[in-house]
């Protein structure tokens, strides 16, 4: 059987083919769909459980002509255990401090944020944002939204992420960090001090947006174990290759 969710009627548009950010040589091409209503969380929790992802007001699925490289994953938290690679980026990143804070954008986060797309993704859609454009990403929510701030001890700041409260959990909406403590594995450390949190509060699910197997850049997705990702008859466990794993494993 295949996977139904009960989504309210609404109305669905295609953006026009761009080239991909992620696959060279490939366009992608997305639907959209305005987060509006009466209750947009109840809203935007259905579209993410039917893989959707959100951009400010829009809900967005990846609808790509002849390809379906991007897959939703997301972590089930309580069948998470940290492996030795988990253990070395937390003992890395001891010390650091964390704080959640509104959505609000300040010109410090800002900063960190301009060096991060600089040198990960020079080239990319981001790279021309300026400061209104990045308030833009942080402030115009419909949902339920958030910052995850961490620091150094001594206050510097070394990464942030953007995050939306789910109905079964939490989406790491977009993360990044100062590209000076790179060596620390930063991004994985924001994913796992979010799964440890959610596993605290009682979270089922973690987030983790779209991997996509033959994208260098996602490739560290698939080390967090379990993970689910979304097929026509639901979700379903995948390993580290992206092969799905065995009904009940």
């Amino acid at each position: 059987m295949k996977h139904r969710l009960q989504i309210p009627l609404r109305h669905f548009f295609a953006t026009p083919p761009t080239p991909c950010p992620y696959l060279p040589g490939r366009l992608e091409r997305k639907v959209v769909t305005l987060l509006a209503g009466d209750d947009p969380d109840g809203l935007h929790n259905a579209l993410s459980q039917a893989g959707f992802r959100r951009s400010q007001d829009l809900a967005y699925r990846p609808a790509c002509e002849n390809c379906n490289a991007c897959v939703p994953v997301r972590v089930p938290v309580d069948m998470f255990t940290l492996d030795h690679s988990h253990r070395r980026v937390w003992r890395r990143n001891s010390g650091v401090i964390t704080r959640r804070l509104p959505a609000y954008a300040t010109r410090e986060h800002y900063q960190v944020f301009r060096r991060y797309v600089t040198a990960r993704h020079e080239g990319g859609g981001m790279a021309d944002m300026e400061f209104s454009d990045y308030r833009a990403m942080v402030e115009d929510s419909p949902v339920r939204s958030g910052l995850t701030e961490f620091r150094e001890a001594d206050g510097r700041l070394l990464g942030v992420c953007l995050i939306d409260e789910m109905h079964d959990g939490v989406s790491l909406v977009y993360s990044y960090f100062d590209p000076q403590f790179e060596r620390r594995s930063p991004g994985s450390f924001i994913i796992l001090w979010h799964i440890l949190h959610a596993a605290e509060v009682g979270h089922p699910y973690v987030y983790l947006g779209y991997w996509i197997a033959e994208s260098p850049k996602m490739a560290y997705k698939s080390r967090f174990q379990p993970l689910e990702a979304l097929t026509p008859e639901g979700w379903r466990r995948i390993d580290e290759n992206g092969s799905l794993c065995p009904v009940g494993s």
